[in-house]
């Protein structure tokens, strides 16, 4: 079987046998041993990649709070005694995800920040993957022959592949979805659930109410139902038996009664600590990484927009914007450019495949809303069928071009021809127009309500189910004067 790819990266696949190198072979330490000396050095080594992927490091008050807690809650592991032993990171990242590297590298994104509602929340994520990392996943799972990819699942997602056996438009769904998910990274469904004991074990030793870790899993597939809902899927999470690793709404349930067999009925959330905390924290997209509004993709620093089949949703990647539907699926991107728009759109065909060279029967050349334009059309046999793959690209200057990549069912490539037609570029002013949406702790005042704080939210759909959802709020909960709340607005 013909397999493609969208959009993949030689730093994913670097960064793959960087973490999932030296792995094998030798004793595993127990979870309750010292990093080693090894574990450190592939950590440091990991470290500068895994922040390219995922949007960077952020500094400020708020990755400062962030290092704090998870420092804290990363020496109840026994791994350190020293807080300095674990490097703790916010990402600039618009999905909710977490995960962690050997040597007591730690990762949250600043969008799974912004779901929780309080600091036990945030130690309880942060403990969990320092429970992989104790547990020594990684190297448990290399050493069983399992797949020789420790970041095999966000590797699948940044590099888009389809072509399963069950249907384009449910794979193509699927893989996007991940993104929204808390990847950590692709243990098997066994070592979640014992990251997540470990890490209401550390909860418990920190003082933290143990039942966090329930409630923000439970944020967490609510998020996911949500996110559904608004770009039009049904298919709210991705099914077990397809997946290492076990959706959110299945460890809910779990993580709470290990929480109760711990036989603490409180422990410290900090609840109002926390939202003060992170109140200005980017939410969504960043305009330095590009904005996603409804089928419109911005990118006010790259002065460029397009729009979305109707019918589609994008997801906005760190190196790629994916385009998703039924019909098919695309990739916006870029590649090294020397001013030869016909060669760039070869290479980029060249790099559709991992098993064949793919060539289109032509390159054509055009013009797009004053853009140089080139683009070409092959036809290949998935082994599910045969699809079209269409390369469409645009020569913004001399030393700089930009490209689609799109899957579709064979004859189907048209779907995309207006979302082709609408790249151009945009000026100065609607560059400036463009503001990021952030984090606005507020205080619940008399007379207020969930629907008059929902209208305050900086969206024009969902705006209710989005603020009971960002508030861990039930369907039945309201809101009571002095409670402090999360809203979503535009920055000031």
């Amino acid at each position: 079987m013909t397999r493609i790819k969208l959009a993949a990266t030689a730093t994913v696949s670097t960064l793959s046998l960087a973490l999932a190198g030296c792995m094998g072979g030798g004793n595993i330490p127990s979870a309750s041993a010292p990093i080693t000396q090894s574990e450190a050095q592939m950590g440091a080594e990991a470290h500068p990649q895994l922040l390219a992927e995922f949007g960077g490091a952020m500094s400020g008050s708020h990755a400062q709070y962030v290092q704090q807690v998870g420092q804290n809650i990363a020496v109840q592991s026994g791994l350190g005694n020293a807080r300095e032993s674990f490097t703790v990171s916010l990402l600039n990242s618009p999905v909710n995800n977490a995960f962690a590297s050997p040597g007591g590298y730690v990762y949250t994104t600043r969008q799974l920040v912004a779901l929780m509602n309080n600091e036990a929340e945030l130690a309880a994520v942060l403990g969990h993957e320092v429970g992989h990392v104790a547990a020594r996943h990684s190297q448990r799972r290399q050493a069983a022959a399992q797949r020789n990819t420790l970041l095999g699942a966000a590797g699948a997602i940044l590099s888009g592949v389809l072509l399963g056996n069950s249907g384009l438009g449910q794979q193509l769904g699927q893989a996007a979805l991940q993104g929204s998910q808390l990847l950590t990274l692709k243990f098997s469904r066994s070592q979640e659930l014992e990251a997540d004991e470990l890490g209401i074990r550390y909860l418990n030793s920190a003082g933290y109410d143990p039942r966090a870790m329930g409630t923000v899993l439970q944020s967490l597939a609510l998020q996911n139902a949500l996110d559904a809902r608004v770009q039009g899927r049904d298919n709210a999470s991705i099914p077990e038996w397809a997946s290492t690793h076990p959706d959110p709404a299945s460890r809910v349930q779990s993580a709470l009664s290990k929480a109760q067999a711990t036989g603490v009925s409180g422990g410290i959330t900090n609840r109002d600590t926390f939202l003060t905390r992170i109140d200005g924290l980017t939410y969504g997209d960043d305009p330095a990484q590009g904005v996603v509004e409804g089928r419109q993709f911005i990118h006010p620093e790259l002065r460029l927009a397009f729009t979305a089949p109707q019918g589609f949703y994008m997801v906005n990647g760190t190196r790629a914007v994916s385009v998703n539907g039924q019909s098919g699926q695309a990739q916006f991107s870029l590649a090294p450019y020397n001013g030869n728009l016909e060669s760039y759109v070869a290479s980029v065909f060249g790099g559709v495949s991992e098993q064949q060279q793919i060539r289109p029967q032509s390159i054509q050349r055009t013009t797009v809303n004053g853009l140089p334009a080139a683009y070409g059309t092959a036809r290949v046999n998935s082994g599910n069928g045969q699809v079209d793959v269409t390369v469409f690209a645009y020569e913004f200057a001399n030393d700089r071009a930009y490209h689609f990549v799109a899957i579709t069912p064979a004859g189907n490539a048209s779907v995309f021809n207006a979302m082709f037609g609408s790249m151009r570029r945009i000026d100065s002013q609607t560059a400036a127009n463009v503001i990021p949406r952030v984090i606005d702790v507020v205080t619940v005042r008399s007379g207020d309500t969930v629907n008059s704080l929902a209208s305050r939210m900086a969206y024009s759909d969902n705006q209710v189910d989005r603020f009971r959802v960002l508030n861990g709020l039930t369907s039945s909960e309201g809101v009571s004067a002095g409670q402090k709340v999360k809203l979503v607005v535009r920055g000031r």
